[in-house]
């Protein structure tokens, strides 16, 4: 770690000694691909704690289980806005204190939403239409945040949708209303990833984290409480698996962001798809069928070309 501390000039010796090389910077492909690690690590935390909350979320009131879940988020961003320069003085001052709350709001009811996509649905069906949440932040980034959205990405967000109609398949008998929740849960994801884009305009990264844990354990508590229950002592683990889980996931995620930009990193939190199906079929007996395979991945593949269609138009900006 460098000398940041100033010393007074020295006296000079008989003979001066070789000059000290200064440290090396870490070279940019070095922290990219850490990042990338970080990124791919954190999806398969992401992954393993949506099968945790399944199981949690069957035997278990989900809003219980989130509520836990976000004692101990909220903990963690305590401790680690704490430590950041200026404190939690600094964490709490917002710009947009309402639009802070609403964010955390929303993102813990959009993990309620969720959770209980997985219980009814299962993990691979409701990944499947989840991800359809970076169309949606393409679609909606037009109204909410006046920024121009072409041909092309509208493009991606009717493709997008074939596939989301792929994987559900209506008129076929097999559709469900359960079906919707996850296309529920993607829509308050990006209206909160959208609010996110927003305050980030005024306020940094650290205090909106501060706000959306506080905000979101706050909230999920005035409802939770009133569905406590008991705990059996064999779940006792898994619940702490789970909060540990999403400290650590969040975490690399911070680290991972630190390193690199998002928009190189998007494309690698996809690999959550892939142990989420893992999981599904190993652990919890589902099934991946073709339609759902196929639309899948015709909506990973649109939400890949809005990504790039972003990239493309970052690179020109800079030229």
């Amino acid at each position: 770690m460098p000398n940041n501390r100033q010393t007074g000039p020295l006296m000079a010796p008989a003979a001066s000694p070789p000059a000290v090389p200064p440290p090396l910077a870490v070279p940019r492909a070095e922290r990219q691909g850490a990042a990338i690690l970080m990124i791919c690590a954190s999806a398969l935390i992401f992954a393993a704690q949506d099968g945790i909350s399944r199981y949690l979320g069957a035997a278990y009131s989900p809003i219980f289980v989130i509520m836990l879940r976000f004692w101990f988020f909220a903990a963690f961003v305590i401790l680690l806005c704490a430590r950041a320069p200026g404190g939690l003085a600094r964490a709490v001052r917002s710009k947009r204190p309402w639009t802070q709350i609403f964010r955390g709001v929303l993102l813990v009811a959009e993990v309620v939403v969720t959770v209980e996509a997985f219980v009814r649905l299962g993990l691979i069906n409701t990944h499947a239409i989840f991800a359809c949440y970076p169309l949606l932040i393409s679609a909606l980034s037009g109204p909410v945040l006046g920024e121009k959205v072409g041909w092309r990405r509208w493009a991606a967000v009717a493709v997008g949708f074939v596939g989301i109609l792929i994987v559900l398949k209506p008129g076929s008998g097999v559709f469900s209303a359960d079906a919707v929740l996850p296309f529920v849960g993607a829509a308050m994801f990006a209206v909160y990833g959208l609010l996110t884009r927003m305050v980030g305009r005024d306020d940094p990264a650290m205090v909106s984290f501060f706000w959306t844990g506080i905000a979101g354990a706050v909230a999920i508590t005035l409802v939770g409480i009133w569905h406590w229950e008991p705990i059996a002592g064999r779940d006792i683990p898994w619940l702490l698996l789970l909060c540990f889980a999403a400290v650590v996931a969040h975490f690399m995620l911070i680290k991972a962001y630190e390193l690199a930009e998002a928009s190189a990193l998007q494309p690698f939190s996809y690999t959550q798809l892939v142990w989420v199906s893992l999981f599904g079929v190993v652990i919890f007996g589902e099934t991946l069928a073709p339609n759902v395979a196929l639309g899948g991945l015709i909506v990973v593949g649109a939400g890949l070309f809005t990504w790039w269609r972003a990239r493309q138009r970052e690179r020109a900006g800079q030229r």
